[in-house]
């Protein structure tokens, strides 16, 4: 099973052109894969590089024919002009039959650094897919930038997210076969997270996430499962230095402990331009 996911930027490359097929195409030529995890989708955002005022969520569902495409907003708005609505946001598409689909808000406190701190809120989808070791939770999400403390209420949110649907699939709701919105829904143990997480592989909130604690609830690096040895390959300021001046890692791929033991590798496209992220590839046995 091949896992994608990638920062795609509203799909804008570093020549400033928004080519939502190339990036598919450049996903396609890392794998043939089946469940790919994308942030910063954008539908009417009209003043983004390359002028983002399409559905891409939409765009997307004709470029992957046998896909389900579920988006999620973030943010979602009215246009400055009051004209139009704007959406801002994560998006899962699986070629495997999904069960069940959340968007979760995450935390959005007020950081009271002086002057104030650009942000924006951020949220995190999950889809529940059926896969063929069972069913698997996976959450894709985009975290804060500039401000710590929101990145890290959003890190430990996340958290609580993963071990909510763990504690669910330990104890399940009551049976209902109503046919109504009260109808059991899957619970499972196994979950992948992935996403740009704005943090990198020494800050708080990667030692928060990564930290087994000896339960089947833990969540784990899958680069540092796949490959111990070798630092992480780096995802992001790679070809463009706009945000700073040597290239780092924060974009990741986690998997429970559930599902440690079928990692097989885990790789990072390095050469491709189509977004100022680089994507990573996750395959599981």
């Amino acid at each position: 099973m091949k896992i994608i996911t990638w920062n795609v930027q509203w799909f804008c490359g570093l020549d400033g052109v928004i080519d939502i097929a190339r990036v598919v195409n450049a996903a396609r030529d890392m794998a043939d894969f089946d469940v790919i995890c994308m942030q910063e989708v954008a539908v009417n955002y009209p003043r983004l590089d390359g002028d983002a005022s399409h559905n891409q969520p939409e765009i997307l569902r004709s470029l992957l024919p046998g896909f389900e495409v579920f988006f999620g907003a973030a943010v979602d708005e009215l246009s400055p002009d009051g004209i139009s609505r704007q959406r801002f946001g994560n998006l899962v598409a699986s070629r495997l039959p999904v069960a069940q689909v959340r968007h979760h808000a995450l935390p959005y406190p007020a950081d009271p650094a002086a002057g104030g701190v650009r942000s924006m809120p951020r949220m995190c989808t999950s889809a529940t897919v059926a896969t063929p070791f069972g069913p698997v939770r996976f959450m894709t999400t985009h975290l804060e930038f500039y401000s710590p403390p929101m990145r890290m209420a959003q890190a430990q949110h996340l958290l609580q997210i993963h071990r909510e649907g763990c504690a669910h699939a330990a104890t399940p709701p009551l049976i209902d076969d109503s046919g109504s919105a009260f109808q059991s829904k899957p619970h499972t143990p196994h979950c992948i997270l992935t996403g740009d997480f704005n943090f990198e592989p020494d800050g708080p909130e990667y030692g928060l996430l990564n930290a087994p604690d000896g339960s089947a609830n833990a969540l784990r690096d899958a680069w540092m499962i796949a490959r111990p040895e070798t630092p992480h390959a780096p995802t992001f300021r790679l070809h463009d230095r706009r945000y700073g001046p040597v290239p780092i890692t924060c974009d990741f791929v986690f998997v429970s402990d559930t599902l440690a033991s079928r990692v097989k590798r885990i790789d990072v496209n390095l050469d491709t331009r189509v977004s100022d992220h680089q994507p990573m590839l996750l395959e599981l046995a």
